[in-house]
C-alpha cells in the first residue's frame, strides 16, 4: 500500500470521480479561484453528463479510468455510495499515491483506504446549497493526512461555502443527518408553509416569497446573533399572541420531538450505508 506524498509534478492536478451535481459545484469553485481547466480530469461514464461537462467547464472527461489519473494529487469520490465498490475497482491502479477526498455519504475511510490503497483520506459531508456557494460541509480527516492536505482541502471547498472539522469519524453521520441532509427539511417546511398560506387565501407566489424570505432572514439574524436560537424565539412568542399559539399548537402535536427522531433516523441510515456499500 503506497502512502507516499505525490511528487510536485502531480500536485496540483485534480481528478473526480463521478461527475455530478456536488462534482461540478466543487469544479466550478475550482476555476473561479483560477484552477487550469487542464489540470482537472472527471470519470463520467454517462455520455450526456459528460459532453454537459465539457461544454459547461472545458474539462477533461474520461468514459472510464485510465492513466491520466495519474496526474491528480487530489481524487475527488463523487459518486453514489451504491457504486463506489464498482467505480473504485478501475480506479485502484492510477490513484494510490492522491489524497482522497470523498463526498459520498456513509462510506468509511477504511473501505476507502481498502478500495484506494491510500491512507491519506478526507471524508467530507456537503450539503446541496454548495451549488450556490452557501454550502456547509462537514470534514474528517484519517491520521496520514497532513496539515498542507487540510489546508488544501480547505482551500478546494472555499468556494462551496463554509467548512467545519470534526475529530471523530463517526460525528460524520450526525453531521450528515444535521446539515447534509438538512435543506430537505428546510424545504419541507417552507412547503408546509405555502401550503398554509395557499389556504389562508394568498396567491402561491406570495405565500413562497414570503416563507423562503422569513427562512433566509432569520436563518441570517440566527447566524449572527450572540444569542441562542431559544432566546431569539421566546423574543418573538408573546404569550397569548399569534406566535405563541402557533408554537403551542406545534408542541402539542410533538413536532420537536418528531424532528430530533427523524435526525436519529437520518444519522442511522449513514450508518447503514456505510455497512451496505463500504465494503470493509
Amino acid at each position: 500500500m503506497n502512502t507516499a506524498n505525490p511528487s510536485p509534478d502531480r500536485a496540483s492536478g485534480v481528478a473526480f470521480i463521478g461527475g455530478g451535481n456536488m462534482a461540478s459545484a466543487v469544479i466550478g469553485g475550482l476555476l473561479s479561484a483560477g484552477q487550469p481547466a487542464t489540470s482537472i480530469t472527471v470519470v463520467e461514464p454517462f455520455a450526456e453528463q459528460a459532453q454537459r461537462l465539457r461544454e459547461r467547464f472545458g474539462i477533461t472527461v474520461l468514459a472510464a479510468a485510465g492513466p491520466e489519473l495519474l496526474s491528480a494529487g487530489v481524487v475527488v469520490w463523487a459518486v453514489k455510495p451504491q457504486m463506489f465498490q464498482e467505480a473504485a475497482l478501475p480506479c485502484r491502479q492510477f490513484v494510490g499515491q492522491a489524497l482522497q477526498l470523498s463526498v459520498m455519504a456513509g462510506i468509511p475511510s477504511a473501505a476507502i483506504a481498502a478500495a484506494t490503497g491510500s491512507q491519506r483520506i478526507v471524508r467530507t459531508m456537503p450539503n446541496t446549497p454548495a451549488l450556490i456557494g452557501q454550502g456547509m460541509t462537514g470534514l474528517f480527516a484519517s491520521a496520514a493526512v497532513s496539515a498542507d492536505e487540510r489546508q488544501r482541502v480547505e482551500a478546494l471547498l472555499a468556494p462551496t461555502g463554509t467548512t467545519l472539522w470534526v475529530n471523530e469519524e463517526a460525528h460524520l453521520d450526525a453531521v450528515t443527518a444535521l446539515s447534509g441532509s438538512g435543506p430537505a427539511y428546510v424545504f419541507y417546511f417552507v412547503e408546509a408553509m405555502i401550503e398554509a398560506g395557499t389556504a389562508l387565501g394568498l396567491s402561491a407566489e406570495q405565500a413562497r416569497r414570503l416563507a423562503v424570505g422569513t427562512f433566509s432572514g432569520a436563518a441570517a439574524l440566527c447566524g449572527q446573533s450572540d444569542e441562542s436560537p431559544e432566546v431569539l424565539r421566546q423574543r418573538v412568542t408573546s404569550k397569548g399572541g399569534t406566535t405563541h399559539a402557533a408554537i403551542t399548537t406545534m408542541e402539542a402535536e410533538g413536532v420537536k420531538p418528531a424532528f430530533v427522531k427523524a435526525l436519529h433516523a437520518a444519522a442511522t441510515r449513514a450508518q447503514e450505508l456505510g455497512r451496505e456499500f463500504g465494503g470493509a
